[in-house]
């Protein structure tokens, strides 16, 4: 809650240049309560990890449309819990939208994947100069993970 407090004083500093000392602790646990009272801090951690995992070209369209979208849900719970006063298990977040599916990442080894990826991968080979491949040789022999290599392995 300390990092709430910064932001909140910060926010309000910069609404109102003329916000004074005395007014400070009152409008601090104002905003606090509110804050905590919407779930904003956590309504906003959801949609900063939304939008990470998207990374749209336009985030403040991005951002805009999540949060319409949060009051439709939203307005739809509250409609449903109305007509089903009984079922009081409805959850008070919204449930996350839809996420495309990731592509599976390369590995840094430069490991193919699939057979035909096999068939046409050609080693990138990086030349370097005698110092650089003594310094690599010499570090390598000394390393037990590359014992078991062979002269050509080691190029």
């Amino acid at each position: 809650m300390e990092d709430l407090d910064g932001t909140v004083k910060d926010i309000l500093t910069m609404a109102s240049p003329s916000y004074c000392h005395s007014e400070d602790e009152d409008s601090l646990k104002g905003c606090e309560m509110y804050v905590q009272k919407h779930g904003i801090q956590q309504v906003l951690k959801e949609c900063i990890v939304h939008l990470c995992v998207a990374k749209p070209d336009r985030p403040l369209r991005f951002l805009r449309e999540y949060f319409e979208k949060m009051e439709k849900i939203l307005a739809r719970q509250k409609s449903n819990s109305q007509s089903d006063s009984h079922d009081d298990e409805i959850s008070p977040t919204p449930p996350n939208p839809v996420v495309k599916a990731r592509h599976r990442r390369g590995g840094v080894s430069a490991e193919v994947y699939t057979e035909e990826d096999a068939v046409s991968y050609v080693r990138k080979v990086i030349p370097k100069d005698y110092k650089t491949m003594t310094a690599l040789a010499k570090a390598i022999s000394k390393n037990v993970l590359f014992s078991h290599l062979d002269d050509n392995e080691r190029r």
